[in-house]
């Protein structure tokens, strides 16, 4: 596999100064820090870690590091349990250590944008905890959902919700004397209520959060379930089970509530308090893209993940409606789109999209033509396949336990990744890794990949300079569709041409759209008109 280039000599990522709205053209990378880089010999990765490998993400030639939960956590979700939001778990090291990324981030032209959890907190959360102890009536229930439940005695849950991780969203509590107790709503894991986001509590609390890592300079914010924080009124009856098959689908009185919208407009001036360039991104699963584009309205959040793209299969007709659907959406707004194919929580797309390393990089390619702002997940860039062969008792994702739940799959995706060739975790650490590391991925490393052409390392480093270097790539608002045979995508930006064969079989252009700039596959001469299957080509146009 080889690709073709005439990029512009290697330059680091600048950060753009105040003002230029650099999120609307930004390819932001995620670090999952348990499994990026181990600092400290333990087997699991932390911020003193990814703070050593930071040059490596400068010279990918990324513009912002979003970083997932390090906060103070029992750990029962990943860290997507808080048990306080202005403490660094021991794991990950301590505050000095956020600290000091932050500032060498700074010196090397990279924003952070720190993971935000406002949905739920852990419930060893010092006001869930004192909520407990104090039983019915106390001031410090208000700032959960804390109810009776129904029966004659109490003993069945308030409502019919589900829990995202399986089975009911309730769990009923002891109180003090050891009595059956009130119930309390988590729609994820037992271990992470939900605020009672009418509680003014609770508001006051996360304005104060978010000034404590503005101050410490982050750029923004990565807003966990930032669509799950405001309830339907009355807490109502959904009327049905099997509510999981329907996230991202349909209205639900728990998700994607309209008065979310009044914390994102408080939040927005927060954030401008600080100055035009930090930042909101949602994480919000919402039933159609339009109402995605509500999160971001002039006043409200800059950006919303994808999810609808992410979810498109590898097939031309349904790419291009996706494409279409989401610039058409965010236009009326103003906001850039977002595109993404991997995350922490979904399964790897080399593996997902089904055709292997020559389909994921075509994949990639596509994605990054797009207008806008791109997300890449860390690994992707070594062309990573999800690892679907963990033995059971090394799986740490509580939905795996939940034989009601999801597949338990996440574990797969995030396995720590290979930087050297050798060693007992291929330069994870110095003292293994937390999820054992596939023998294949020896050649799968920083290392092995590190100036071969071929590799899909060199083509993220390549796409990337290319990306910030063309005067037609990055923000934009729509793309010229031209004429294409079936089975192919084929944009205009400009100069620049992207087609992308989603077919196994080779295609033939009506014409050549100029000159090849950069293949996912195979080599490709000024002036061709066939393209070969699973392959993306950018091209200046003729």
């Amino acid at each position: 596999m080889t690709q073709h280039s005439s990029a512009a000599s290697p330059h680091p990522a600048g950060r753009a100064p105040a003002g230029t709205q650099w999120w609307r053209d930004a390819v932001i990378y995620q670090v999952y820090p348990r499994s990026f880089a181990d600092g400290n010999g333990d087997g699991m990765g932390d911020l003193a870690g990814v703070r050593e490998r930071l040059p490596y993400l400068a010279e990918l030639g990324v513009d912002a590091v979003w970083l997932s939960p390090f906060y103070a956590s029992p750990q029962a979700d990943a860290g997507y349990d808080v048990a306080d939001y202005r403490v660094i778990d021991p794991m990950f090291g301590d505050l000095a250590d956020a600290e000091a990324l932050i500032a060498d981030a700074h010196r090397l032209d990279l924003r952070v944008i720190v993971d935000l959890v406002p949905n739920h907190s852990s419930d060893q959360h010092e006001w869930f905890q004192r909520a407990l102890r104090e039983g019915p009536g106390s001031p410090l229930r208000n700032r959960y959902h804390f109810r009776p439940g129904k029966g004659e005695h109490g003993e069945e849950p308030p409502n019919d919700w589900e829990s995202i991780f399986g089975g009911p969203a309730w769990t009923r509590t002891k109180n003090p004397d050891g009595s059956h107790g009130e119930w309390y709503l988590h729609l994820f894991a037992p271990e992470q209520p939900d605020f009672n986001w009418d509680c003014p509590a609770v508001r006051d609390e996360f304005r104060t959060v978010l000034r404590f890592w503005l101050d410490l300079g982050v750029d923004g914010f990565r807003i966990d379930v930032a669509h799950g924080m405001v309830k339907a009124e009355g807490l109502p009856d959904m009327g049905h089970g099997e509510q999981l098959k329907l996230l991202g689908n349909r209205e639900l009185p728990f998700f994607d509530q309209d008065g979310v919208h009044e914390i994102y407009r408080e939040w927005r001036r927060i954030l401008e308090e600080y100055g035009g360039d930090r930042i909101g991104v949602a994480e919000a699963w919402t039933p159609s893209a339009d109402r995605t584009a509500l999160y971001l309205r002039p006043d409200e959040l800059h950006q919303a993940f994808n999810f609808h793209y992410l979810g498109a299969p590898w097939e031309a007709g349904a790419l291009r409606a996706v494409v279409d659907e989401s610039l058409d959406s965010m236009r009326p707004v103003g906001a850039a789109t977002t595109w993404v194919l991997s995350n922490h929580d979904v399964v790897r797309h080399r593996t997902r999209l089904g055709g292997g390393l020559g389909r994921a990089r075509a994949a990639t390619l596509l994605m990054l033509a797009l207008p806008g702002s791109a997300y890449v997940y860390q690994g992707e860039e070594l062309g990573l396949p999800e690892v679907t062969d963990l033995p059971d008792e090394v799986r740490q994702d509580p939905s795996f336990f939940k034989s009601d739940g999801q597949d338990g799959l996440r574990d797969g995706c995030r396995v720590p990744l290979p930087w050297n060739r050798t060693g007992d975790s291929y330069g994870f650490g110095t003292g293994g890794s937390w999820l054992p590391q596939p023998a294949e991925w020896a050649g799968l490393s920083v290392e092995a990949q590190t100036g071969d052409a071929d590799s899909t390392l060199e083509l993220y480093r390549t796409a990337l300079r290319l990306r910030r270097d063309h005067p037609d790539l990055g923000a934009g608002e729509s793309v010229e569709w031209l004429p294409a045979p079936e089975g192919v995508l084929a944009f205009r930006r400009g100069a620049f041409v992207c087609t992308a064969n989603t077919g196994t079989a080779p295609a033939e252009l009506p014409r050549s759209p100029g000159r090849p700039l950069l293949s996912s596959g195979e080599r490709l001469a000024e002036g061709a008109t066939t393209l070969p299957g699973d392959t993306t080509v950018w091209w200046s146009a003729a």
